[in-house]
């Protein structure tokens, strides 16, 4: 095991005894919700995986140890601290080890800990991806790469809508990424069920995705795989609605100058202010609903 990885009593025995476990990503408790709705969703979160079979193991770096498995201490802690916690991917991890600091883990810096400790299935929200205007500004998200490199399955809403979901799919497609809609044909964009792209591949059951998984082991291709899981309709808001209100804050941050990692942060906050909060009932709800597929992934491997 690595020096620098720190697995919780529960997640090493679970790992131990070859029982299901799947990866949290700590970005989403401080940065992706206001306090104390983060808090309150993410020990909600633990709660679903393990009342559907799998022990939940949610990563951050804290004293600059790659910590898998947290207390509900911990867990409060980088919600209380907030957008003021430092938001950590591929490229700092090496600085908060070396420096004992503390880091809440973005989707591609979670894959890379879930992946050293061994577990082979992770639960967000949305994934990063290629955001709108990169042709000029070569604006890409790290999770992309890090699913091309990183042997992790990674159980999501589609990528945040606030970005280019074409490109972000021609960008995998490249990198030759699995992109599998979960009982869709359709990419779902996070806060939607439907988009107008579809989804290269489909699989109608978790059993059905445990199986590729274990296929693209079993070849030894290197990197991970996406699995797509739509909103629940009832949950999902109107597209006109979103659509509306992204393209307000992508205007308001090109107007402030938000740059590289302030970016998606500060779209989705304004994305909550300007639905009047509808658009954060419907991130958690999207995240408890990915959770539950997830453990019925790892549950199936």
């Amino acid at each position: 095991m690595n020096k620098h990885l720190r697995l919780s009593p529960r997640v090493q025995e679970a790992l131990a005894q070859n029982k299901p476990v799947i990866a949290l990503e700590s970005t989403i408790i401080s940065h992706g919700m206001p306090y104390p709705q983060n808090v309150e969703t993410a020990l909600k979160c633990e709660a679903l995986a393990r009342s559907h079979g799998a022990e939940p193991a949610t990563i951050a770096v804290l004293g600059g140890k790659l910590c898998a498995g947290l207390t509900e201490e911990q867990i409060e802690y980088l919600g209380r601290q907030g957008a003021g916690m430092s938001k950590a991917s591929r490229r700092d991890l090496p600085f908060l080890v070396a420096g004992q600091r503390d880091g809440a883990t973005t989707v591609a810096a979670t894959m890379i800990i879930a992946a050293m400790a061994g577990i082979k299935v992770f639960a967000t929200g949305g994934i990063g991806g290629v955001h709108r205007g990169a042709e000029t500004s070569m604006d890409i998200s790290a999770d992309l790469e890090e699913l091309a490199a990183s042997p992790v399955a990674v159980v999501c809403a589609g990528a945040k809508s606030i970005l280019d979901l074409g490109l972000t799919l021609e960008y995998l497609e490249t990198k030759g990424v699995p992109v599998i809609g979960y009982q869709t044909d359709t990419l779902p964009a996070f806060y939607t069920n439907e988009s107008a792209f579809r989804v290269p591949l489909r699989a109608d059951s978790a059993g059905e995705i445990a199986g590729i998984i274990k296929a693209q082991r079993e070849l030894a291709f290197p990197g991970g795989l996406l699995v797509a899981n739509p909103i629940p309709a009832e949950f999902a808001m109107p597209a006109a609605r979103i659509d509306k209100a992204i393209a307000q804050a992508l205007s308001e941050a090109g107007r402030d100058g938000i740059r590289g990692k302030e970016v998606t942060p500060y779209l989705l906050a304004r994305v909550v202010a300007l639905t009047g909060g509808d658009s954060l009932k419907a991130n958690i709800q999207l995240v408890f609903n990915n959770v539950k597929l997830a453990a019925r992934i790892a549950a199936a491997l």
